[in-house]
C-alpha cells in the first residue's frame, strides 16, 4: 500500500479536501486491467474502503482510496439542500474528478476506471457518475443513492453507455431512504446504465456478503 498527496486547492475553506491522502494498493494504475477508485464513508478513512476493496481479492485491480478532511465529505444530511453541504460537496466531487482526470490524462481508459463508495462515498461516486457521465468499468454504491432533497430535478445529460451499476442497500437503512434507492436505479437506466439494484431485507446500514459477491463479479 502507498499514500500519496492529493491535489492543492484553493485553500481549506474553498477546497476542504484538497492535499489529502491518497492511498493506493495492488498493481501500477497503468498496469492494472481496471483502476477502482474508493469512497469512503462519513467517519471512516481511506484505510477502511481500501479493506473492503482488498476482500474482493482481484489482483490485477489497482485500488485508489482518497480521503476526506476530518472523516467526513459534507456536514450533512446527503437529502439536505445542497448549498448546507458546501464547499464539502463541491471539494469531495472535485476530488473524483482530478483523480479520474488524472489517470485519463496518464493513458487509462474511462472504461478501465470503476467508482465504489459506501454510504456517503456511495452518494458522492453515484453523484459524480450522474454528472460525468460515460462508459466507466463499473458503478458500485453501497447503502447510498443520488445527492439532494425530495424533488431534487434530476437533469444530468449525457449517456453512460451501458455501464454496469451495482446498487445495494437495506430496506430500513435508517440513513438510505428506500425511494432514494429507487429514484438514484431508475436515473442510471435513462442514463443509459445497465441496473443492478438489491435491496435486501432488515440488513441495516452495512456492507453484505453478497454485495461484495457482486462487486467482485462487476470487477473481474
Amino acid at each position: 500500500m502507498s499514500v500519496e498527496s492529493n491535489n492543492r486547492g484553493t485553500g481549506a475553506t474553498a477546497d476542504p479536501h484538497a492535499g489529502q491522502r491518497v492511498l493506493r494498493a495492488g498493481p501500477d494504475p497503468s498496469l492494472a486491467r481496471i483502476v477502482a477508485i474508493l469512497v469512503h464513508g462519513r467517519g471512516a478513512g481511506p484505510e477502511d474502503i481500501l479493506g473492503l476493496g482488498m476482500a474482493l481479492r482481484l489482483s490485477d485491480v489497482a485500488f485508489v482510496a482518497p480521503s476526506a478532511a476530518g472523516r467526513t465529505w459534507y456536514p450533512y444530511s446527503f437529502l439536505a439542500p445542497m448549498p448546507q453541504n458546501e464547499p464539502g460537496l463541491s471539494s469531495g466531487l472535485k476530488t473524483i474528478a482530478t483523480l479520474v482526470d488524472g489517470f485519463i490524462a496518464a493513458g487509462v481508459a474511462p472504461e478501465r476506471i470503476a467508482l465504489m463508495g459506501f454510504s456517503q462515498g456511495a452518494c458522492l461516486s453515484l453523484e459524480f457518475a450522474a454528472r460525468h457521465t460515460r462508459r466507466y468499468a463499473a458503478l458500485i454504491g453501497l447503502s447510498g443513492g443520488l445527492i439532494g432533497p425530495p424533488g431534487t430535478a434530476r437533469t444530468y445529460t449525457g449517456s453512460m453507455g451501458a455501464t454496469p451499476v451495482f446498487l445495494g442497500c437495506s430496506d430500513v437503512d435508517a440513513h438510505i431512504p428506500l425511494a432514494r434507492v429507487h429514484e438514484t436505479a431508475e436515473t442510471f437506466r435513462v442514463l443509459g446504465a445497465v441496473v443492478d439494484e438489491r435491496i435486501y431485507a432488515g440488513m441495516g446500514h452495512t456492507v453484505s456478503d453478497d454485495e461484495i459477491a457482486a462487486a467482485r463479479a462487476l470487477l473481474s
